[in-house]
């Protein structure tokens, strides 16, 4: 009797999604063989200390990294890094690599993420003008961050206020140009916004809310020197950073022909409309069951617990990805964490004090707590997670009474 081959699993992607996927089909003694391949030269890595430890030369690279690659060596999965995928052909199932080498596939899992946002205006090709989404954009940011360097950063969400207090730590000068009228507008509450705009304006850094930008400026040899802005006026750069968003990297799937729409569609167990394709991570848009329709969400929970979800599939198990998002900022000694997704919230209540460091604002709608964001209060985060996760309904009044034991609520 002879054995029946075994069937090959490619991942393609190398970050904390598929870096979790290798781990959890490690764990589960997953039968099949399993290929990653990666455009970058490293192993799959955290991308979080991009923009805060690693920025500021607090830890090194190989701290990044998820595990050492030894240790998917000696599991026997196979790593190709610095190699990326230009098609997928389904209909023979192989992959065309831009090595001009060709890999077969059973089962395939996207975890492609994303890629950032660009400003297309004039002078956005000069020297001095960083993006921020991979260990080589850190080191480059990193190599010009001085003493006394003027910084400007155009975004004020999660990347762009990250960087701000990194660099404000090391003595550059910085200013951030946000076009909305408050900071972090599209994932927070007004409350949380004026906490920050305060911290960094307290820090020495410049925030300059509904300012648009609309070029910048060269200082005639090739350098950006400047940053003009959409009312008039400029403001001087020796250094910029666009922080402005990032786009799902669905290319390569909607080439396949796959469902996108905004992400590569997926229902709730990482399944593509291809039944041997799954994706997770940044680049999805999820079926998932604790929203009505589907999200996409770019966060580390989300592509943790995704990747979890798909290792489960791939071993025949029925685990639908069901988790409340979270996420995480920590800026200058301030840690913010938030739950859920406030956008349709009819009730703000705050727990504490704005001004004590240490308060929490729960969103609520229709009496029950959707979200939490939380700033240096970590009880009212593991609180809100069980609150959100549960659907509970809460009265306002109970929320924001201090002598109230949150506590009691689970």
């Amino acid at each position: 009797m002879t054995n029946k081959k075994k069937e090959t699993t490619v991942i393609i992607g190398g970050g904390h999604a598929a870096g979790t996927l290798l781990t959890a089909l490690l764990q589960k003694k997953y039968p099949n063989e399993v290929v990653l391949v990666s455009e970058e030269p490293h192993p799959p890595y955290q991308r979080p200390p991009l923009s805060k430890t690693y920025l500021a030369g607090e830890v090194d690279q190989t701290s990044l990294y998820l595990k050492s690659p030894s240790v998917y060596e000696n599991a026997g999965q196979q790593l190709r890094l610095g190699v990326r995928v230009e098609q997928i052909n389904r209909d023979d199932k192989n992959l065309i690599l831009s090595d001009q080498s060709t890999l077969q596939y059973d089962r395939l899992v996207l975890a492609t993420g994303s890629h950032v946002r660009r400003l297309n205006a004039p002078g956005s090709e000069l020297k001095g003008i960083h993006y921020l989404h991979d260990i080589a954009d850190t080191d480059a940011l990193r190599s010009e961050l001085a003493p006394g360097k003027r910084l400007v950063i155009v975004g004020g969400g999660y990347i762009g206020l990250e960087v701000a207090a990194s660099a404000t730590k090391q003595g550059v000068n910085v200013t951030v140009l946000e076009a909305a009228d408050r900071l972090m507008q599209r994932v927070t509450g007004p409350e949380i916004s004026e906490f920050f705009y305060a911290k960094h304006t307290d820090a020495g850094v410049d925030v300059r809310l509904d300012t648009a930008v609309t070029g910048f400026e060269s200082d005639g040899k090739g350098r950006v020197s400047g940053v003009t802005l959409a009312a008039g006026g400029r403001v001087s750069a020796d250094i910029v950073l666009v922080s402005i968003g990032v786009v799902p990297e669905t290319a390569l799937a909607e080439h396949a022909g796959l469902l996108c729409d905004d992400g590569i569609v997926v229902d709730e167990f990482t399944r593509t409309d291809d039944p041997d394709i799954l994706a997770i991570g940044d680049c999805t848009r999820h079926r998932n069951l604790f929203f009505d329709k589907r999200q996409r969400l770019e966060s580390v929970a989300n592509a943790v617990d995704q990747a979890r979800t798909a290792a489960a599939t791939l071993m025949g198990e029925e685990k639908p990805y069901d988790s409340a998002p979270w996420f995480w900022s920590n800026q200058y000694d301030v840690r913010l964490q938030m739950v859920g997704l406030s956008q349709n919230h009819d009730q703000r209540v705050l727990r504490g004090n704005i001004t004590d460091k240490e308060f929490a604002v729960f969103y609520l709608c229709e009496g029950c707590v959707i979200a939490v964001d939380a700033v240096n209060l970590p009880i009212a985060f593991m609180v809100g997670k069980k609150l959100v996760q549960q659907r509970k309904s809460i009265s306002a009044k109970a929320l924001r009474d201090l002598n109230f034991e949150l506590k009691s609520l689970i």
